[in-house]
C-alpha cells in the first residue's frame, strides 16, 4: 500500500466511525420519539427506519433486532436517571427522611413525565432483557439509598438493605399504576405512593428524624 493510500484509509476511518455513531444515535432518537408519540406497538423497526430516514437493512448493521434497540434506549435513560438521583441525594438542603423520599419521587415523576418512552419500556415487561435491566437498576438505587439514609442518620444503622429494595420497588410499581391511570401520572396514586413508602421507611427511622 502506498503512503498516499495508507493516509487516505487512515483519515477515512474517523469519518466512518463518526457517521456510525451519528446513525446509531438517529436510530435511537427515532425509536424514542415513536414510543413517546404512538406507544410500544407502533415503534417497530420499520417505523423507526422511516422516522430516522435510514434503510432498515442499515439498521440491522447496528442492532440485531427490536429488543436490542429497546435495551440500548432504556439503558441510556436509566443511566441518565442514575446521575440525576446521585445529584439529588448530594443536595445538602435535603435534611430529613421525608424530604429524601419526596425529592426522589419528584425526580422520578418529572423524568417519566418528560420521557414517556421510558414509561413504555420500563413498566410494561416487554421482554426479559428489559426486566433484568430494571431489576438491576432497582437494586443499585436501593443500595445507594440505604447508604445515604444510614450515613445521614435518617434510618437506623441496622436497617436491612432489603427494606430499601422493597420500598424502591413498591414505589416504582405504584408509579406504574399512576401512569396507567393517566399519561401524566395520576396525582392521587402518586400521593399514595409517597404515603406508603414514607410510612414503611419511618418504621426504621431514628426517633426525631421524621
Amino acid at each position: 500500500m502506498s503512503d498516499n493510500n495508507a493516509t487516505s484509509w487512515t483519515s477515512a476511518r474517523p469519518a466512518a466511525q463518526r457517521r456510525g455513531v451519528e446513525r446509531r444515535k438517529a436510530i435511537l432518537d427515532a425509536a424514542e420519539a415513536l414510543l413517546a408519540e404512538k406507544g410500544y406497538e407502533a415503534a417497530t423497526l420499520k417505523a423507526t427506519s422511516d422516522r430516522a430516514g435510514i434503510p432498515i437493512a442499515s439498521i440491522y448493521h447496528y442492532f440485531a433486532d427490536r429488543h436490542q434497540v429497546d435495551a440500548e434506549l432504556l439503558q441510556r435513560q436509566l443511566s441518565e436517571l442514575d446521575k440525576l438521583i446521585d445529584a439529588t441525594l448530594a443536595d445538602p438542603r435535603v435534611q430529613t427522611l421525608r424530604e429524601t423520599i419526596d425529592v426522589v419521587v419528584d425526580l422520578l415523576l418529572d423524568y417519566l413525565r418528560g420521557h414517556p418512552s421510558c414509561v413504555e419500556l420500563w413498566f410494561a415487561g416487554r421482554h426479559t432483557t428489559l426486566d433484568e435491566m430494571v431489576r438491576a437498576f432497582d437494586e443499585a438505587q436501593a443500595g445507594r439509598l440505604w447508604h445515604h439514609l444510614v450515613e445521614q442518620r435518617f434510618v437506623a444503622a441496622d436497617t436491612p438493605l432489603l427494606a430499601l429494595l422493597l420500598a424502591f420497588e413498591a414505589g416504582t410499581r405504584l408509579l406504574d399504576i399512576g401512569f396507567r391511570r393517566s399519561p401524566a401520572g395520576d396525582e392521587a396514586t402518586i400521593d399514595e405512593a409517597r404515603r406508603l413508602v414514607t410510612a414503611y421507611l419511618e418504621t426504621y427511622a431514628f426517633q426525631g428524624t421524621r
